[in-house]
């Protein structure tokens, strides 16, 4: 049996505003197990579909009435050291390293990796404004949680939080940033620099 951990992460965008420092990253983590549903010849891959449960996800095929989220992008390592999930996905599922007789080549292992997922029907927390999501991405909605530390919350002011930033843009460096840029937050990848005006 495969095992993998939901990483529901709200990754905390690290901030330094204008005139403040960076700060520390915050995540919550929900280990969620896995168990492979045997219906493609890889657990996971980029197409196939996963169930919801109350303690475990499954691969279920995409038509089943269980189906609830989509695989976008499927890496083998550990996901911090591979490459980002695309910027809409949902949240990701973490593949432990397994040994066992039942994995999809026979082989014996179950390598090590990740699926960037994505809902099936709203709502999508990785779209820009969710509150949520595995990445923050421009058109996100960020808010204050402690000294030098941001965090996702939706746009639309639903969350536990109030929205105080929205990030406009993704740029290489803060000179790229608009002049009515009132904070700066990181957010990796090829453009690592999210540019944020106040609400």
């Amino acid at each position: 049996m495969r095992a993998a951990c939901l990483a529901c992460l709200l990754p905390a965008a690290l901030l330094a505003g204008c005139r403040g420092t960076a700060g520390t990253p915050v995540g919550d983590a929900r280990p969620t197990p896995a168990t492979t549903g045997g219906y493609g010849a890889e657990f996971l891959a980029v197409g196939e579909c996963s169930s919801f449960g109350t303690a475990s996800f499954t691969e279920v095929p995409c038509a089943s009435e269980r189906a609830a989220a989509r695989v976008v992008a499927r890496y083998d390592g550990a996901s911090a050291d591979g490459p980002l999930c695309p910027p809409t996905t949902d949240f990701v599922l973490h593949i432990s390293d397994r040994s066992t007789a039942a994995d999809e080549d026979g082989d014996g292992a179950i390598p090590q990796g990740y699926a960037c997922m994505r809902n099936l029907e709203p709502p999508h927390p990785g779209d820009p404004g969710g509150g949520g999501g595995p990445r923050t991405i421009p058109g996100d909605c960020v808010y204050s949680s402690g000294k030098g530390q941001v965090r996702e919350t939706p746009c639309n002011g639903t969350g536990a939080h109030r929205p105080q930033y929205r990030i406009t843009k993704a740029t290489p460096a803060r000179e790229d940033c608009p002049g009515s840029t009132a904070l700066y937050v990181q957010l990796g990848g090829r453009n690592p620099v999210g540019c944020a005006r106040r609400l």
